[in-house]
């Protein structure tokens, strides 16, 4: 009876939680409709006020123009995938890895030295900009992918984020491993891995859409047009004296298709070490 009436009392604080969430997902897609309805509509249509949601005439030749011509996004697409698939497995498991030294192995001066690690994160990349052109012009690998690829192997918030999860696997586990005559090699790939999922689906989340997304990186870095990124191919649709907005809407559209399938094949793994997370509790 309790726990019946404890219910009750939580029904409206859930009912107004969910209307708020609601109010909140509303406002966060409007742009992606609009973006999408702007796609399909005439130049002449995209200013109009009040807002036509839904075109009179809608059209696909924006979207064909993006996929076809001189400047084909496709080029701008598999060089994007490129380096963001790389990146992202590259860097989530170098992280993986730093992580699990940070959290399991016992050195002098680890807490130290994992705090001067994380302090690095105050500094803006922005400052590194001409240091890395510099390296990168002495290493022969300016105007090349490496040279958003190799930067992107490393990352601070992966080592941290990994690290806290890894610190909640309790270390009986290791323990036991390291009776059983296993080393730090095995317990990584077999023990840890295995129950990081959720962890390393999120941060592999997380770092491909931001190699996905990185324009400052790709406009100091990459000259040649064959080279560029989607967020570089974005600027063709920015002309000498206009803008056009309906291949731009078309190509931005376009390209946030690969963020969802990340997000949808990740997703399970994030679900299942909830789900787990909450048995256990």
């Amino acid at each position: 009876m309790e726990i019946h009436r404890r219910l009750s009392r939580d029904v409206p604080k859930r009912l107004a939680a969910t209307i708020v969430m609601l109010a909140l997902a509303i406002v966060m897609v409007i742009p992606f409709l609009w973006m999408i309805s702007t796609s399909l509509k005439t130049p002449a249509e995209v200013f109009e006020y009040p807002i036509r949601w839904f075109p009179a005439h809608p059209t696909w030749a924006h979207h064909l123009k993006v996929w076809t011509g001189p400047k084909s996004f496709g080029t701008y697409y598999l060089n994007s995938l490129k380096i963001s698939i790389i990146g992202m497995v590259g860097a989530t498991f170098l992280s993986a890895f730093a992580a699990y030294g940070f959290a399991r192995i016992a050195f002098k001066g680890r807490n130290a030295l994992f705090l001067i690690y994380l302090s690095m994160m105050m500094v803006p990349p922005q400052v590194l900009f001409v240091p890395k052109f510099i390296l990168f012009e002495w290493a022969g690998i300016y105007n090349t992918h490496l040279a958003l690829i190799l930067p992107g192997l490393f990352t601070i918030f992966g080592v941290f984020m990994l690290r806290q999860f890894f610190l909640t696997i309790p270390h009986e586990i290791s323990e036991s491993a390291f009776i059983d005559g296993a080393g730090h090699f095995r317990i990584f790939f077999r023990l840890v891995l295995p129950l990081a999922k959720p962890a390393l689906a999120t941060l592999a989340i997380i770092d491909f859409s931001w190699q996905w997304n990185d324009y400052e990186n790709a406009l100091v870095f990459l000259i040649d047009e064959r080279l560029y990124t989607v967020p570089l191919g974005l600027q063709n649709f920015i002309l000498e004296n206009t803008v056009d907005y309906n291949g731009m809407m078309a190509a931005a559209s376009a390209g946030i298709l690969p963020m969802i399938a990340v997000f949808a094949i990740g997703q399970r793994y994030i679900i299942q070490g909830l789900t787990n997370s909450a048995v256990k509790g």
